[in-house]
C-alpha cells in the first residue's frame, strides 16, 4: 500500500486530498515536526532533504508535492495524455508551487503580485468550472488547494475576483477536499 508521509498543517493534506480525488488506498504516516522526526535517519533515507510530504510506492520513493501529484496523476489518473498534455498539466502544478503560492502567500510579494495572478484565473474561472476546462484535474489539486488557503489561511479580501471565489467554494465542497484539506479547517 502507498505510504504518505507527512507533518501536521503540511503540503502532504494537498497530497492527501489527490489520492482521495483518485481512490487510492494510502496509509498516512504523520512525522512528529516538533520532534524533529523528519530529520532521522529513517525518514531522511525516503527524502534526504528532510522535508514533508514524501510517499513510498512499492519500491519507488519520491519527495516534493508537485512531483508526488503529477506522479500520482500519471500512474493512477486512468488518463492517457500526449506529452503536450502532460507539459500543460506539468505547467499548472508548477505555476501553484513556485509562483501562485509565493506570489500569495510571502507577504512581500502579495502587494505586487496578488492582481497579477488572480485576474487571469478569475477570468479563466468565468469561461470554465476548471483549471483546464470542463474536467477536474490534478491541475485543479494544486491551483485550488492555494486559492482555498487564502480564506482558512489569510483572510484577504477577494471581492475583486468572484470567479476565483466561486472556484474556492466550489473545490472545497468536493467530497475528497472535505476527507482531508478541509478537516484541518
Amino acid at each position: 500500500m502507498l505510504k504518505l508521509y507527512g507533518g501536521a498543517f503540511s503540503r502532504a493534506s494537498i497530497v492527501k486530498w489527490y489520492l482521495e480525488e483518485l481512490g487510492v488506498p494510502y496509509e498516512f504516516v504523520m512525522l512528529d515536526m516538533q520532534a524533529g522526526e523528519h530529520r532521522q535517519p529513517e525518514y531522511l533515507k525516503i527524502n534526504p532533504i528532510g522535508k514533508v510530504p514524501a510517499i513510498v510506492d512499492g519500491d519507488f520513493q519520491l519527495w516534493e508535492s508537485g512531483a508526488i501529484l503529477l506522479y500520482l496523476s500519471d500512474k493512477y489518473g486512468n488518463v492517457s495524455l500526449s506529452p503536450e498534455e502532460r507539459a500543460i498539466l506539468s505547467q499548472w502544478v508548477l505555476f501553484a508551487n513556485a509562483t501562485l503560492g509565493p506570489g500569495i502567500f510571502v507577504e512581500a510579494n502579495r502587494e505586487r503580485e496578488m492582481s497579477r495572478l488572480l485576474t487571469p484565473l478569475n477570468e479563466i474561472f468565468e469561461k470554465q468550472p476548471f483549471v483546464l476546462g470542463q474536467e477536474f484535474s490534478v491541475a485543479d489539486v494544486a491551483v485550488g488547494s492555494i486559492l482555498a488557503y487564502i480564506p482558512m489561511m489569510l483572510k484577504l479580501d477577494l471581492s475583486d475576483y468572484p470567479a476565483v471565489v466561486n472556484y474556492i467554494k466550489q473545490i472545497t465542497e468536493r467530497p475528497a477536499f472535505q476527507k482531508s484539506i478541509g478537516a484541518r479547517s
